[in-house]
């Protein structure tokens, strides 16, 4: 049995999210229909991320084992041209026994994009979030340090819809990585953000926290405040799906043969 690894790309307008889903679109459950098709083996894919509805991704990972004797590059060829438009098999590699899209996972790296232009461009329609307002771009930026190192994310995520499972699951996160990047050149302010793992929304509302910093709403210093409260009502409002993208995911190089 071999170990496949796929680094994928899709715009995720497109589709209703990651996770399989009966009756709708989905990244998940598309790419296991094509990948059983071309092996005709019952395959199972699993994602290194469960990315939600409208949410894009450069660098997605996702793993399946087969007895397929095709090699990485065909399996990658075949795939592409049966697979719609919208996703795209970047890589596929042949990997040890024991790796895992998700489980060995060691950080992930989300980018969101906002234009500041006046006007923006139909192709760039469900792929950023469109913003000509006066934004304080210096606040934002002091703001998103904030989020950088060990928190309580209470107030920056989503309920899961079940209080058992929200009891249950830890909002303590680690970011390694919180900052807010200047394009002049494409008129787009971009927030960038490094962790293991991401609470449900919780880059959405971390996004939507820093425009109400940068409307006056709120200061860069009243952020430690907005953690202490573990309130989600004291965050911004959860920004819309359509900026943010998944951009890389980090391994351990022992996993790859």
């Amino acid at each position: 049995m071999r170990n496949i690894k796929l680094t994928l790309a899709y715009d995720g307008s497109k589709f209703h999210g990651w996770q399989t889903q009966p009756g709708v679109a989905t990244i998940q459950g598309t790419l296991t229909d094509v990948v059983r098709k071309i092996t005709q083996e019952p395959v199972s894919i699993h994602g290194a991320s469960r990315t939600d509805a409208g949410v894009h991704a450069l660098g997605q990972v996702a793993s399946f084992k087969t007895r397929s004797g095709l090699t990485t590059e065909e399996l990658r060829r075949a795939l592409n041209a049966l697979l719609p438009a919208a996703i795209r098999v970047v890589e596929a590699e042949e990997m040890g026994q024991d790796f895992h899209a998700r489980w060995q996972a060691m950080e992930k790296t989300y980018q969101y994009r906002i234009f500041r232009g006046a006007v923006m461009s139909p192709f760039e329609y469900q792929r950023v979030l469109h913003y000509p307002f006066p934004l304080d771009e210096e606040a934002m930026m002091a703001a998103a340090r904030c989020f950088e190192g060990e928190h309580d994310f209470s107030s920056f995520a989503a309920t899961s819809g079940s209080e058992e499972t929200d009891r249950d699951k830890s909002p303590v996160r680690v970011i390694s990585r919180s900052e807010v990047e200047r394009h002049a050149e494409r008129e787009e302010i971009v927030y960038v953000v490094t962790g293991k793992s991401f609470l449900r929304y919780m880059v959405r509302k971390i996004v939507g926290t820093l425009l109400d910093v940068g409307r006056g709403k709120l200061q860069p210093e009243d952020i430690a405040g907005v953690f202490e409260a573990r309130d989600r009502s004291r965050s911004g409002p959860t920004a819309p799906p359509e900026g943010l993208y998944l951009v890389s995911l980090k391994y351990p190089e022992p996993w790859k043969i």
